[in-house]
């Protein structure tokens, strides 16, 4: 009798209906479970970085990224796919960068009176790279005594009279203390971005500028530098962490002279191209879901982490939901942005177009903070809506929390934000943040310093968070 009542107890609740939250579960699985057996990512991304490298707007490595990218997309069975065209800037590093400091030792002897024939001059050459966007010395070079700085403001309390005809030296480390190095990046960048010109006010005649790292290593980190037009344009190079505290104690104890050469040049703008892949919604096709990265990357190393990683992770969102016989209820979108990196041209193109359109973003997600262990989601988008958007955003929460992920607030990411008038949902993902800076605008920004499990842990995350919002919305 127990045995029978037990049979029809089980019968009953086999019986029963799994909840919406359940299948969503079992669903995410699936998704981890193909993405970490059959991704695509690790492989795609080392085609990007190893075999296209670098790829700086404007380039011909640009092109073939363009190119590689648009040809996978073909091969998947999306509806649509097409380039957009977007005007870009065209800058060129030219020949390897010559940094060499000089400065006298005295040689110690048993007389105490030194004659200026008793200092024997040391010299040594420094790593360096150019900053986008600086002018070049060329052959003739530039030289002068360095000038120490940790702030852009100090500039203007020194002035023209200490400053000119100098070589200033942007020191200002990255804060250690701060746990996101996202954080610590955007507490010292401005002198990368700003300091030529800020300089320049005040006549000095070239500019140095310590890598935006916390590591002490000897890879410099380039980037965007951007001129004021009201001052002369002088040249402006990153030097290594280990060579900036060099030169700083140097500095403590003796005047220390530069000698520069570097052959960087702008050219006339470009057309280039962001590439688009679609899936039509079968319920609420104007409703669309943007998964995204940029496809530039600076011309040094391969781009891997910066941001080959966000565009294999969205080439992987469109394949994995196939491979697991997907029919989105919502158009989900694949783009890769061209000229993130050098001033937004292909994220302001695909806003400019879609508002013109009259297209509705309800969420746009954007990956480009590298492949590593995937942490979780923060998202933004304008006051009036974002209420009711997070309260249905982390809800999701407790599916993601058996892969140890969060959902919060904060930034969306710099190609989709040009979107947020759209009034929809701009979402970023997150990556452990702690090794990104040893690699970022780097030349050892290469597939070797990607792990693969890392990069499809990421693909499988951003996967669910595309189907969640799919089947569910956000209002």
């Amino acid at each position: 009798m127990i045995k029978a009542l037990f049979y029809l107890i089980l019968s009953f609740l086999l019986a029963l209906p799994i909840s919406a939250q359940d299948d969503d579960a079992f669903f995410i699985k699936k998704i981890y479970n193909t993405t970490l057996q059959s991704g695509k990512c690790y492989e795609r991304l080392h085609y990007l970085s190893e075999n296209i490298g670098g790829r700086l707007a404007g380039s011909v490595e640009a092109q073939s990224a363009v190119e590689y990218t648009k040809g996978i997309m073909q091969t998947m069975d999306m509806d649509s796919v097409w380039l957009q065209e977007c005007e870009v800037p065209v800058w060129q590093r030219g020949g390897e960068e010559e940094v060499i400091i000089h400065w006298h030792k005295p040689n110690l002897s048993k007389s105490k009176i030194l004659k200026s024939s008793d200092h024997s001059e040391q010299s040594k050459k420094l790593n360096a790279l150019s900053l986008g966007n600086t002018i070049g010395t060329g052959s003739t070079g530039v030289d002068g005594e360095i000038i120490e700085v940790y702030s852009l403001d100090t500039l203007d309390k020194m002035g023209s009279t200490l400053l000119k005809d100098k070589i200033v030296f942007f020191n200002r480390p990255m804060d250690p203390s701060q746990i996101s190095t996202f954080s610590a990046y955007g507490g010292a960048v401005d002198q990368r971005v700003y300091g030529a010109s800020r300089a320049a006010k005040h006549g000095a005649k070239a500019v140095l500028v310590r890598s935006m790292t916390l590591a002490q290593d000897d890879h410099p980190h380039t980037g965007v530098s951007v001129y004021d037009e009201a001052f002369p344009k002088i040249p402006a190079l990153a030097i290594s962490t280990n060579d900036a505290n060099q030169l700083s104690h140097l500095l403590k104890e003796r005047p220390v002279n530069v000698s520069i050469k570097n052959y960087a040049k702008n050219l006339p703008p470009a057309t280039s191209y962001n590439v688009i892949g679609e899936i039509k919604g079968s319920e609420f096709p104007e409703e669309i879901i943007l998964v995204g990265g940029h496809l530039d990357s600076w011309d040094v190393g391969g781009g891997a982490h910066d941001d080959g990683a966000g565009c294999v992770h969205a080439l992987d969102v469109i394949e994995m939901l196939q491979m697991l016989d997907y029919q989105p209820k919502r158009t989900i979108r694949c783009v890769m942005f061209m000229n993130e990196e050098n001033g937004l041209g292909g994220g302001k193109a695909y806003a400019n177009e879609s508002n013109a359109k009259g297209e509705y973003h309800l969420a746009a997600i954007e990956s480009d903070s590298g492949g590593f262990t995937p942490r979780g989601f923060t998202c933004t988008a304008e006051d009036d809506v974002f209420k009711d958007f997070f309260i249905n955003f982390t809800s999701f929460g407790d599916l993601f929390s058996p892969y140890n992920l969060y959902l919060k607030q904060g930034g969306g990411g710099a190609d989709i934000n040009p979107l947020k008038s759209q009034k929809g949902l701009l979402i970023g993902f997150k990556p452990d943040s702690q090794r990104y800076f040893d690699y970022h605008h780097t030349a050892v920004d290469r597939i070797d310093a990607v792990n693969e499990r890392e990069l499809k842990m990421g693909a499988a995350a951003i996967t669910s968070l595309v189907y969640l919002i799919d089947q569910h919305g956000l209002r």
